[in-house]
């Protein structure tokens, strides 16, 4: 069980607990009903329901049963574990894993790998992916383990390397659906396509490629790749939306910053990763802007 306990503050001018717990504390009302129905609030140590008046100064206590310790250490899994405690376990996503199961992917996943490392130490899985990475996409992946922690807001930035040169920095302001006759490849300016936008700056060129980092206002599914490719800039390695594998043998796509922000746990996180390896052998020459890259936007954040 986990217990999160708030003072009422000052400026708090009267209201019922609902309405606290979703403006000052931003959690959602599945999270608030669930606790509810457990009988998980409490005003001064006397339980209550959701409709109970508040006043500044008043201590009150939400209890999530859902919540069970994390496993320690990240033995048996095939990625490792940057960070875990009893809200939030933030992994590395190696290429050519999904995050969740699917057809021809049921026993390969970053949940089922989860799963297993879980039941190893009694524990049911219950951990929640705050968003989603493509197969072939690497880097950090944050999961929530109760329903409170997955109203974080979050921050993300990748690194890729497209082929063809790009300078300077831009966005892509392209709506994106589903492309004629495919059920998987995206395509800008398709029929029932959703706004999307992608800011880019580029940070390196070699080999005719250029070092990208890329931020997301949206999060379409393949919207790097799908505006890298109306661009006519594809990713490396992309070969659904035209790029060569000639250097590797999967898009050139990396998440490399998270910040993570929760109001209602009082948690506010910074993590980095540099580009993987086959990044590296494929690219060489974009190991030290990449680093460069990493160190101004952390210390940017205060990292």
């Amino acid at each position: 069980m986990r217990t999160l306990a708030y003072d009422v503050p000052e400026h708090w001018a009267g209201g019922p607990v609902s309405l606290f717990v979703r403006r000052e504390l931003g959690l959602s009302a599945r999270t608030l009903a669930e606790v509810k129905y457990e009988g998980g609030i409490r005003v001064n140590g006397i339980p209550c329901h959701a409709n109970a008046g508040l006043c500044p100064g008043d201590r009150l206590e939400l209890r999530l049963r859902e919540a069970l310790p994390p496993p320690a250490g990240d033995a048996g899994l095939p990625f490792p574990v940057v960070y875990e405690d009893e809200d939030y376990l933030i992994v590395q996503k190696p290429p050519g894993m999904p995050v969740h199961p699917s057809p021809g992917h049921d026993r390969d996943s970053v949940y089922t790998a989860l799963s297993g490392w879980y039941a190893g130490s009694g524990l049911l899985c219950r951990v929640r992916p705050l968003y989603r990475l493509d197969k072939d996409t690497s880097g950090l992946l944050a999961l929530a383990r109760h329903r409170a922690a997955a109203g974080a807001e979050l921050g993300k930035t990748y690194l890729a390397v497209c082929q063809g040169e790009l300078w300077g920095e831009g966005s892509v302001d392209a709506p994106i659906g589903l492309a004629e006759g495919s059920k998987i490849r995206r395509a800008c300016g398709a029929a029932g396509g959703q706004p999307a936008l992608t800011h880019w700056r580029a940070l390196a060129r070699g080999d005719g490629h250029t070092l990208l980092a890329l931020r997301l206002e949206t999060g379409r599914t393949h919207q790097i790749r799908a505006h890298m490719a109306y661009l006519g800039r594809p990713l490396a390695g992309d070969d659904l939306y035209g790029g060569s594998r000639e250097r590797m043998g999967r898009q050139a796509l990396h998440c490399c910053t998270l910040g993570l922000c929760c109001r209602a746990l009082g948690v506010r996180r910074w993590f980095v990763s540099p580009l993987p390896e086959d990044m590296l052998l494929g690219f060489s020459w974009a190991e030290e802007a990449s680093r460069g890259y990493l160190d101004e936007v952390s210390e940017a954040a205060g990292g």
